[in-house]
């Protein structure tokens, strides 16, 4: 075992970083890896899994006791990942990362729109990932896009801790020294050949890179999520897609897309799809309608900060 241990710091010098790669085991799936070790490692809740994957909390419990009975059946051991196989485990790590740094960002519950130290670890990790295979592409991509995202962090509450949407965020708050750093490794990620994570990362720069709000290169955000929905297909995708058509091509477009969207399963009880919607029918004058949307996002959310920001733009149709 210690011989183990000495390789194992050699190559992974971090301890969370060599327990993700030994649960992202091949033995599972790559959504049942992604899931399990967001249980057991991460310490993430059932229920906070389910929302990253767009499912029920009992689906995802049954996966994750399936995954955790494939690695007991197949013994596996605390052991460092051959070479071979770390380009096979890698996905199901970078997945964790991302999703681990996403529940800070935005918390599935609670009275916090922010878990701040969630985005630190996964800050950490992408790092970490970054220094061990540097000739990785897509290590670079999510840091980079973990990096700028996290600029904004700072921005997303006013001074009483409630949440401040990204058009309306004191763009001075934001961490230029995260931005230098997403930048250089976007430019590294893209210099690689890059991927998925790469290309989200390409849309966290075009806000980044805007002094206002109605300075971001919508068209191109369109471009980009359109690659990114042939890359990797995906609801929530969609949903980001139809925002940004909405705010290039006016909200007349942006509600003939949603209203197709939220007839999907996955979508129909996301709230934030709900407030999309309000948000394209308020600036079309629908205000009725657009008052039921946000009063149905804000009865879907579980996390009573945002269920706050939603009646709050209510009030602020109202005056």
């Amino acid at each position: 075992m210690a011989a183990v241990d000495e390789a194992l710091a050699s190559r992974i010098s971090d301890d969370l970083l060599r327990l993700l790669f030994t649960a992202c085991h091949p033995v599972n799936t790559p959504e049942s890896q992604v899931a399990l070790t967001l249980r057991t490692v991460a310490g993430l809740r059932t229920d906070e899994i389910a929302r990253a994957f767009l499912t029920t909390e009992p689906s995802m419990g049954q996966r994750i006791s399936r995954a955790k009975k494939n690695l007991t059946r197949a013994g596996v051991r605390f052991a460092l990942p051959p070479d071979q196989e770390l380009p096979e485990r890698l996905g199901a790590v970078l997945g964790v990362i991302y999703l681990i740094f996403n529940e800070g960002y935005a918390a599935t519950r609670g009275d916090e729109w922010l878990r701040p130290a969630l985005c630190v670890d996964a800050l950490r990790l992408g790092r970490l990932l970054a220094g061990l295979l540097d000739r990785e592409p897509e290590v670079h991509g999510l840091l980079a896009l973990m990096e700028l995202q996290a600029s904004r962090i700072q921005a997303r509450i006013d001074p009483s801790g409630e949440p401040v949407l990204l058009a309306d965020q004191d763009r001075r708050l934001w961490d230029r020294l995260l931005i230098r750093r997403g930048l250089d490794s976007l430019h590294r990620a893209e210099e690689l050949g890059g991927g998925p994570y790469t290309i989200q990362a390409q849309i966290a720069a075009c806000h980044a890179q805007a002094i206002r709000s109605a300075d971001t290169d919508w068209s191109r955000v369109v471009a980009l999520y359109t690659v990114l929905a042939y890359l990797t297909p995906s609801p929530v995708v969609d949903l980001n897609r139809a925002v940004a058509i909405g705010m290039a091509d006016g909200p007349e477009r942006a509600l003939e897309l949603l209203d197709e969207l939220v007839q999907r399963p996955a979508l129909a009880r996301y709230p934030a799809a709900a407030a999309a919607r309000a948000t394209f029918l308020r600036q079309l004058g629908r205000d009725t309608e657009a008052r039921q949307e946000f009063e149905r996002a804000a009865a879907l959310t579980s996390n009573q900060s945002e269920q706050r920001l939603y009646l709050r733009q209510i009030r602020a149709q109202a005056t």
